[in-house]
């Protein structure tokens, strides 16, 4: 008979590459961890895990377990979220993993909301960038993630997770004042092709959207600076340093005295906004409250 806790250990391993950090992620010993994919292999018969470089990958059999562990994981999830409704479920902790506008934006409200509605659920906020909320999901650590899609992420079909559209925001051209475009009504990027550049940090996904947004409009960005703080990208456009694309959520409340903001015409620079659970948990008695609260807020938002 095969532990399912030792599925989670596989699980954990194929998305993190070794078992190192597989072992960070799931707050045990590295030690533990392979003794744990040993008795796993045992359990099956067969290997599960070879060499790569420096990590690890799965062999064609743990591919095979790995699909299957989605399922049963899954599986797993719903049969707690039942049980959890069958024993009333109206009172515990979500924590949700989410990054700073989006806190701003959905979540802040969401928690008022929820307060006055459904005061049994406490929220725990953990604010992680775009990218890193479905990793805190996925290894337990989150119960919910607010995330935003970006290159290499898992897609709406990745079968660890439910996934639920929220809202979309265009990027508007952050200009200095002095800039030869800054009086035009819209900024068109292919203009932009010869200026320097403010962005965020590879890994970022902003930064995805940045460069997608200039190939699409025929030429690579020359990032000169680096920041994943919105508004040291805007001082730093302000202080003629460059130009930047910021979410036009990011730039409501700031000080834009010094820098013109303006709608980008062509290729549009759009962050797309979701919520995602593990499959299986998106009807748990304490979660699914909180994803309607965020659904009721995204679509409170002003029109982009």
């Amino acid at each position: 008979m095969i532990d399912p806790r030792r599925l989670r250990i596989l699980r954990a391993v194929a998305d993190h590459r070794t078992v190192t950090a597989a072992a960070a992620a799931l707050y045990l010993t590295p030690s533990a961890v392979s003794q744990q994919l040993a008795a796993l292999e045992q359990e099956t018969g067969h290997a599960l895990l070879t060499r790569s470089g420096r990590g690890v990958r799965l062999t064609a059999a743990g591919e095979i377990l790995l699909g299957h562990a989605h399922e049963v994981l899954a599986q797993l999830e719903r049969a707690e979220a039942e049980l959890a409704a069958y024993a009333g479920g109206a009172a515990g902790e979500v924590t949700v993993a989410a990054f700073a506008t989006g806190i701003a934006e959905v979540l802040a409200p969401a928690i008022a909301r929820l307060a006055l509605e459904r005061p049994g659920i406490r929220l725990r906020v953990r604010d992680a960038e775009g990218d890193q909320s479905l990793p805190l999901l996925l290894d337990g650590a989150a119960d919910l993630a607010l995330a935003v899609e970006y290159r290499g992420g898992p897609g709406a079909d990745d079968a660890r997770l439910s996934v639920l559209p929220l809202y979309a925001e265009p990027f508007d051209a952050v200009l200095p004042s002095g800039h030869p475009l800054a009086d035009l009504p819209a900024v068109s990027l292919a203009d932009l092709a010869d200026s320097d550049w403010v962005g965020q940090y590879p890994g970022n996904p902003c930064h995805d959207v940045t460069l997608l947004a200039c190939e699409l409009a025929g030429f690579q960005p020359r990032l000169v600076h680096s920041s994943d703080d919105f508004r040291a990208v805007t001082a730093l456009v302000g202080a003629g340093a460059g130009v930047a694309l910021v979410p036009r959520s990011a730039l409501r409340g700031m000080d834009l005295k010094e820098v013109q903001v303006r709608p980008v015409t062509g290729p549009a620079a759009t962050r797309r906004v979701f919520a995602a659970t593990r499959r299986g948990a998106e009807t748990h008695p304490l979660i699914a409250p909180v994803l309607a609260a965020l659904v009721r807020e995204s679509e409170r938002l002003p029109a982009h």
